[in-house]
């Protein structure tokens, strides 16, 4: 370990794989419900940086997105499907950055599931609004930081390392695969 980590008494490094990986994608998304959702080559005047909002994270791991299909994002996925996403829980922990591979679809019993009134907003028509298209996010890596106990414990660890001199910040990161 390098850095900072050399002053860590604590073990702070823990990858997750499979369904815990996947419960900790679930705990992020309800947590913020939006990322920033990045394509490899923006078109448009954010370059391919966008807030989305996650419809749904699957047994999976996959993540599931509403776009609209004459949208610069549409276009940038057709041309690569890579994208990033990026997450960030709470002020000062649950974040998780996410890289994937997405897909374009109309299944139209996807759209059902992930359907909700709110969403007439940007797709004037309703769930029959013929714009509509399904983004499939299957994620191929991702890091996360977080704490171990919470908040409050974070603090407290933070003020006592402070008052010694010794790095107790309760911190834990590690690589997030979601295969199994």
């Amino acid at each position: 370990m390098d850095s900072i980590n050399r002053n860590q008494p604590e073990d702070n490094h823990r990858d997750v794989n499979g369904q815990e990986a996947v419960e900790r994608l679930r705990g992020v998304v309800k947590k913020t419900q939006t990322c920033f959702f990045c394509t490899a080559h923006g078109h448009g005047p954010s370059e391919g940086t966008r807030p989305m909002n996650v419809r749904q994270v699957d047994d999976a791991g996959h993540l599931w997105f509403l776009s609209a299909d004459d949208s610069h994002k549409n276009l940038e996925l057709s041309e690569d499907p890579t994208v990033q996403l990026f997450f960030q829980g709470s002020e000062h922990s649950d974040f998780l950055h996410l890289t994937g591979r997405a897909r374009i679809s109309r299944d139209r019993a996807k759209l059902d599931e992930l359907w909700e009134p709110i969403l007439k907003t940007w797709f004037t028509e309703g769930k029959d609004d013929p714009r509509i298209t399904i983004i499939e996010v299957i994620p191929t890596s991702g890091y996360y930081w977080d704490h171990k106990h919470g908040n409050m414990v974070a603090g407290v660890k933070m003020l006592v390392g402070a008052a010694t001199g010794k790095t107790l910040d309760d911190s834990i990161e590690g690589r997030v695969s979601v295969a199994a």
